[in-house]
Order: structure tokens, then sequence, then C-alpha cells
């Protein structure tokens, strides 16, 4: 089939990754807590912890290793000025990440759907590992499964969540913008209760 829309170039594409503590009752609740933007190579373009906007009930320091002292003035940016700057940086860019939904969602900033490239959501991957098209495979799983390096241990890392699904988009990125530049799209929806994290 014909090519109908140009390939991006590198500097078009953005990774996005955040880490949340818990507020509210028990800690169920997601609060940002730390935001990571790297460029095609893998190159920081802004990362910060984010000052809480509410009480923090759960640090969930056991796998994000983040510590009180982490989100004080002087080790943290004011949510807004961080929604602010993220939302400068990622205008016009092509966001990946894995499960962005949830990146946008705790970020307040919704962003175009064709404007993104989400790991959890590539058909190819799911079929690969024989995954229920319903199933959202864990960024350890596809990284383990499909480049046979471990992350995430033993924390999570925004900058090393962002790299790593950069590196997994870019070791498909011939076949997936091959396919987007023929008018296909390859992903999977994301759930609906997310789509005012989407234009």
């Amino acid at each position: 089939m014909a090519q109908k829309y140009p390939v991006p170039p590198p500097d078009k594409f953005l990774a996005l990754a955040t880490t949340s503590v818990g507020c509210g009752p028990g800690g169920g609740t997601p609060m940002i807590a730390r935001v990571a933007l790297v460029d095609y190579r893998g190159q920081t373009v802004f990362s910060t912890y984010v000052l809480p906007t509410n009480q923090v009930t759960d640090y969930r320091t056991h796998t994000t290793g983040i510590q009180p002292a982490d989100l004080q003035p002087g080790n943290a940016m004011p949510w807004k000025d961080v929604q602010d700057r993220v939302a400068l940086l990622i205008r016009d860019k092509i966001l990946v990440g894995h499960s962005l939904w949830q990146d946008l969602s705790v970020l307040g900033i919704p962003h175009p759907a064709v404007a993104t490239r989400d790991v959890a959501l590539y058909q190819p991957f799911r079929i690969a590992l024989r995954f229920s098209p319903n199933s959202v495979i864990g960024l350890p799983t596809l990284m383990w499964q499909l480049m046979r390096r471990k992350v995430q241990e033993p924390h999570v890392c925004a900058l090393e969540t962002a790299r790593a699904t950069l590196d997994l988009y870019r070791s498909h990125a011939t076949e997936w913008e091959g396919t987007i530049s023929r008018g296909q799209w390859p992903s999977f929806l994301p759930p609906s209760t997310f789509s005012k994290c989407y234009l």
C-alpha cells in the first residue's frame, strides 16, 4: 500500500514517564510525584520531583523509591509549574510511553491520540507475547520478553521508564511508522474511562 503520511523525523519524538504516590484513604488515589521527558537519543529533556497538591498517605516507597524529603520545597517543583513546562515541551511532539493515559491523567494534560506511540497498546507486542487484546502488558515483561532487559528493579524510576519505552519503540519504529504512513493504526485503543486524556 502506498504511503499516505510522511514518517516523522527523530526530533519530533519525546518519551514521557511519571511516578505517582498515593493520596486519599489508603493511598489509593494516584498523585504525580516525579516526571521525566527524554529525547529520541534518550537524553534528559526535563526531570523533576513534584510538590504534592494533597497530603500524601502512601509514598509507595517499596516500588517508587520516593522518600518524604524528595517531595519538599527545594527538591521538588510546584505542580502547576511542572504542568505548564511539560505542556509546552510536548506541544506538537509525538509522545512515546507505556500506559500514557495514566501519565497524561496525573499531569492533567490532554494530547492528540494520533501523536502517541504507546508500547502498552501496540498490537504486534501483544500478539507476539500471546496476550489477549484487552490485556495491558507491564513494561518489565515487555522489556524482558522483547529486549532481554530488566527494568524497574528495585524501584520504578521515571527516567529509566522513559528511556526503556523509547528503546522498545525504536526497536520497532520502522514497522510502526510504516503502518501509520499507509493510513493504518497499529495500536489498540486506551481505556475509554481515560478518553479525556486525548484530543
